[in-house]
């Protein structure tokens, strides 16, 4: 798509907005592509790094809900047929992911709307479980808009710290490799905090 490489190439704070709105929906656009090399440029004075964050949640807010309004109303046979279909596969959609997404979701309620933003595969894909379930909007916007915050706070973060180190040229290389660290980081802490969870009401049941 042409016209995304084109919003890649000149971020502002509505091409922020439109690509973070697209990459919450199904359209593969990496997060980490968009905020880290826009907070590469606020470093430089270019644009504002409260603002980046800003504009890029109100973007996942309002793909989010777009998904989660869709798969509210036409439900799972509709949404499990648009993943198997061609234009589903252009979105990189399966219905494996879709279901893997509603496993997390069952596994973990609804807080899996808030840690579900920062796990990978299922990040963009976790608001549909939510619409299938008919989680209450309210509860289920606050929980997004959470999550997507401290996302984009951790990839901005990243392009704030590699302007100090990484010339431009090499930008796009390096979020990718650090991008991996910072996924595994979030799913070892992620995991460790859901055990630590789930000890705590073990001993809280045998006492």
């Amino acid at each position: 798509m042409n016209w995304i490489t084109t919003l890649l190439n000149n971020l502002n704070y509505p091409a922020i907005f439109i690509l973070m709105t697209l990459e919450s929906t199904v359209v593969p656009v990496p997060s980490e592509l968009v905020v880290s090399p826009a907070a590469y440029h606020a470093a430089n004075g270019d644009l504002n790094i409260f603002l980046i964050i800003l504009y890029a949640t109100l973007g996942a807010d309002l793909g989010a809900s777009i998904n989660y309004f869709v798969s509210y109303y036409v439900g799972r046979p509709v949404i499990y047929r648009f993943a198997n279909s061609r234009l589903g596969r252009l979105c990189l959609l399966n219905q494996q992911k879709v279901e893997r997404s509603e496993h997390y979701f069952n596994d973990h309620g609804k807080v899996a709307t808030l840690t579900g933003r920062l796990i990978p595969g299922i990040r963009h894909l976790i608001s549909i479980p939510a619409g299938l379930a008919k989680m209450p909007y309210h509860v289920f916007l606050l929980y997004t808009t959470i999550g997507a915050f401290a996302w984009h706070c951790v990839l901005a973060a990243l392009g704030w710290y590699l302007s100090t180190v990484v010339p431009e040229d090499q930008l796009h290389d390096k979020i990718v490799e650090y991008s991996e660290y910072i996924k595994i980081a979030i799913i070892v802490i992620i995991l460790a905090v859901i055990a630590y969870f789930i000890i705590k009401y073990f001993i809280k049941r045998k006492k």
